[in-house]
Parts: C-alpha cells; structure tokens; sequence
C-alpha cells in the first residue's frame, strides 16, 4: 500500500511540474496577417504650415505659421483627425531687481490643452504681439484618430525663434 501512495504521490509531483508549460502564453505569430495588418503602427508626422519635427524660425516665419491649423499627416498625405493636443509656449520677459535698478532677461511658461486648431483668437494674439528670438512654442501630447475611430499619439512639434 506505501508503493501505491509513493508512486501516485511521484505522478502528481511530476504533473504539477509539467503544468507550468501548459500555462504559458502562445508567442507564436498571429493566426491572421490581416489581422496583424489592421494593427500596424502608423507614420504620422506633425504640421504647422511647413513646420515638423523640431525647426528653428525668425519671429515673422513663426507669426505667420502659428495662425495655421495644426495637422498630423502620413506619408501618403491623408490627414488625420486630431482629438487634443498641448502647447507650451516659453517666453522670455525682462525684469528688474527693484534695489539694485537691474534689469534681467527672465523665462516663463503658458501652456494649455487644445481641441481645436487652429488656436484661439487671444492665443494667437498673445502669441504674435510678443514673439521674439529666444523663444519657443512646443506642440506635445498629440492625439489623433486613425481610420478605424482609435486614438494615437503624434509626434511632437517643437519650434525655436532665432
């Protein structure tokens, strides 16, 4: 009667041991490569006018673009619908130490999320009224629906004034 428990005892040792290669995940590839078509990452980029990717511009380059729609595009130029994005606009102001009567160059930032394009009147007021070299506007947090309704990020778009 020992054997009989010892072996049986040994079969379940031996099976629980196996189970592990019975869990696991299959890593092979998909059933279906439609499905896997359907899937495939898109390659979008950002524009503003002309502007994509990180670029330098004079002031009067960035003033006439930051009027324009933002648009995220691939690389057979159909435009995708954007959802929201971000833009963080850095600007340079002077101050002055009230003691010593210095005055100082001094940096800041505005930023706030967008679900439309192009910008708002005052954004766009704000922005051309005061551009000058130094500064920066920086388009993050892009998303976009691709043809099936699914959101996807977007590159970033980052322009420095000279």
């Amino acid at each position: 009667m020992h054997k009989n428990y010892s072996l049986l005892l040994m079969l379940l040792v031996l099976l629980m041991a196996d189970s592990e290669g019975l869990l696991a995940q299959n890593t092979g590839k998909p059933a279906n490569a439609a499905a896997a078509a359907k899937n495939k990452k898109l390659v979008v980029k950002s524009l503003l006018g002309r502007a994509t990717g990180t670029i330098a511009l004079t002031a009067d380059e960035a003033r006439q673009l930051i009027m324009l729609p933002l648009k995220v595009r691939d690389e057979k130029n159909v435009d995708y619908v954007l959802s929201s994005y971000q833009l963080a606009y850095k600007r340079i102001g002077i101050t002055e130490d009230e003691e010593t009567g210095k005055t100082s160059p001094q940096s800041d930032i505005a930023a706030q999320r967008f679900t439309t394009t192009p910008l708002p009147a005052v954004w766009q007021k704000n922005i051309t009224e005061g551009l000058h070299a130094g500064e920066e506007l920086y388009f993050f947090d892009i998303i976009a629906f691709d043809k099936q309704g699914r959101r996807f990020f977007a590159p970033e778009l980052k322009i420095t004034i000279q």
